[in-house]
């Protein structure tokens, strides 16, 4: 029996996810949530689901059974408690909320009420993801000395433009690093493990009107000793496809959006060398480097037939509110690091004070 979906948000982002959740036999989507009718209704008419701008209506339906949040960054944690108290498993995406703080209240909820959460990180469903990490829990690379994340993308100032929240801390929660390159974030962290150490910079160069970073630049520590980087920006154009380098003692690999780039080890296989051969290519999109509109549904929609999984009970939760708690932190590590020009370390014990949320970056 298919489960019921709904959907809180009816942007750009939601619409992927409902043509993600039409393409999944065991799911259908039921409504969609927008404050207006005049938001509501278009996105309910083009995705053939009912319009609600009335909330509590919504979540009322017994035979909806999941909900996907939508909206703005700093706008999931009333919605997703709200799902959570009506009993239904949550979908939210990418940042799990803006501050830790925020995310703790959304993973309790769900665990007070008996509901699974799930973080959207698609990139982790790509099949040269999933090699990549299969790679590493396997010790392919040998003794891992070097973790690299580059997300160098461009976005105009009409983008920041386009919606009041973009760009401010309160809703967006960040600039390039919190808002486009946590999907590479939770990558690296999910393929090199725990950080323990960040140091950074942080800056506005290329935009006007806006609140948040442009440009970040962290080195990390992780806890099994190697290093790294994560480069995000959104000033550097024509924007490019996200990378992620991993190197050990034993060999180096290269990912870039879906294709792997580099895959060479100390000890290659018949089938290491098939599968550069068949891993390049894959990126069909632009990844989203220029186009925020320019990706792709079948990762989420490999995502959801996950979650669908583990609601069912035939597989655990892999991207639960933990997972989407730890990109959050390491990004608030960095902005404090960025902010006080010292090391941070991690787990932070709370919410960073941030005293540029208020101000502006520091130039």
């Amino acid at each position: 029996m298919a489960l019921g979906f709904g959907i809180i948000g009816c942007g750009m982002i939601a619409d992927f996810h409902a043509r993600a959740i039409t393409d999944i036999r065991s799911a259908k989507l039921l409504s969609c949530f927008g404050r207006t009718t005049s938001s509501a209704k278009p996105f309910a008419d083009k995705h053939n689901c009912t319009p609600y701008t009335d909330l509590s209506t919504m979540l009322a339906n017994p035979a909806l059974d999941v909900v996907t949040i939508c909206t703005p960054s700093g706008a999931h944690l009333e919605p997703a408690i709200a799902a959570a108290n009506a009993g239904k498993h949550i979908i939210v995406e990418k940042p799990l909320e803006v501050t830790l703080s925020r995310c703790d209240a959304i993973i309790d909820a769900c665990k007070k009420n008996g509901v699974q959460c799930f973080t959207v990180f698609p990139s982790r469903f790509h099949e040269s993801s999933k090699l990549l990490k299969l790679a590493v829990d396997h010790k392919k690379f040998g003794k891992l000395s070097v973790g690299d994340a580059y997300v160098k993308w461009f976005r105009t100032q009409e983008y920041y433009d386009s919606g009041a929240w973009r760009g401010t801390w309160k809703l967006d929660g960040g600039g390039a690093l919190m808002n486009q390159a946590i999907h590479t974030v939770d990558l690296l962290s999910w393929l090199m493990g725990p950080v323990v150490e960040i140091t950074a910079q942080a800056d506005m160069l290329a935009h006007k009107r806006i609140e948040v970073e442009d440009i970040v630049v962290a080195t990390l520590r992780f806890k099994n000793g190697a290093l790294g980087v994560i480069e995000a920006t959104t000033a550097a154009y024509p924007g490019m496809l996200k990378r992620i380098e991993i190197h050990g003692t034993q060999g180096s690999a290269v990912l870039e959006e879906e294709d792997i780039k580099i895959w060479e080890f100390a000890k290659m296989t018949t089938a290491d060398k098939k599968l550069v051969a068949r891993m390049a290519g894959r990126t069909k999109t632009g990844g989203g480097a220029a186009d925020p509109s320019a990706i792709g549904h079948h990762a989420h929609a490999e995502l959801f037939r996950d979650a669908i999984r583990a609601i069912q009970g035939k597989r655990s939760n892999s991207i639960d509110g933990a997972e989407g708690r730890r990109s959050v932190e390491i990004i608030l590590a960095i902005y404090k690091a960025a902010e006080s020009g010292k090391a941070v370390s991690l787990p932070l014990k709370r919410d960073p004070r941030l005293s540029y949320r208020k101000t502006g970056v520091k130039r």
